[in-house]
């Protein structure tokens, strides 16, 4: 069995080109020497915005820095992702679920109003530590979309934040003050889901 010809045998311009496409790609990256904390919004009606923003604070985590996360909506619910992440940051993160599930579960708006008012007087104090690198507020973008809490004052208290802190907002229907806010935004579209074939939630990929 031989082995497969090389690129630059078959294409003998491929290396002229990737040389100049790599030559472009560090002028690009040359210019970008700012550093900042970011507000970071996870939205749409797809699959995976919270996986994607606990994926950021594995990151954090394994990077030594301490993290945050705030869950609106969701119910105190004993998640893997809850369990795996504490076992890891042990004192480098907080992780606190403080939503009384969906307003359809709770049919108490009353309810809903005080749990998320709870949820988000916690989070502020994350969101304000210097030494906290990464506050997610998982599901407030559904709290803010329902009026649960004043856009005002959540974005007010982002951008207050310390310099080098980042910020992820995840949830369908990010209000569009909050997307204009925003440093970086990623809408999860949906494009096929077991649900809608009669399959229910299950264990490491759901929860």
């Amino acid at each position: 069995m031989t082995d497969a010809p090389l690129a630059e045998e078959t294409d003998p311009g491929h290396a002229a080109r990737m040389a100049k496409k790599k030559a472009n790609r560090d002028k690009m990256m040359s210019r970008k020497t700012l550093e900042k904390g970011l507000l970071i919004v996870h939205t749409g009606p797809g699959k995976g915005k919270s996986s994607a923003a606990f994926g950021m604070v594995l990151r954090c985590l394994g990077h030594g820095m301490r993290a945050a996360v705030v869950q609106f909506i969701k119910g105190a619910w004993d998640t893997a992702e809850r369990r795996i992440l504490e076992d890891l940051g042990g004192d480098r993160l907080t992780f606190r679920a403080l939503g009384e599930g969906f307003t359809w579960e709770t049919q108490d708006r009353e309810r809903d109003l005080a749990a998320a008012a709870h949820a988000w007087e916690v989070a502020r104090g994350p969101i304000a530590d210097p030494d906290c690198r990464m506050v997610v507020l998982d599901e407030i973008n559904v709290a803010l979309k329902y009026g649960m809490l004043p856009i005002g004052e959540v974005l007010a208290a982002v951008a207050a934040r310390p310099g080098d802190s980042h910020v992820v907002c995840t949830g369908r229907g990010a209000p569009e003050a909050l997307i204009e806010a925003a440093d970086l935004v990623t809408e999860m579209r949906l494009v096929k889901h077991p649900f809608k074939q009669g399959v229910k939630a299950q264990p490491g990929v759901e929860y």
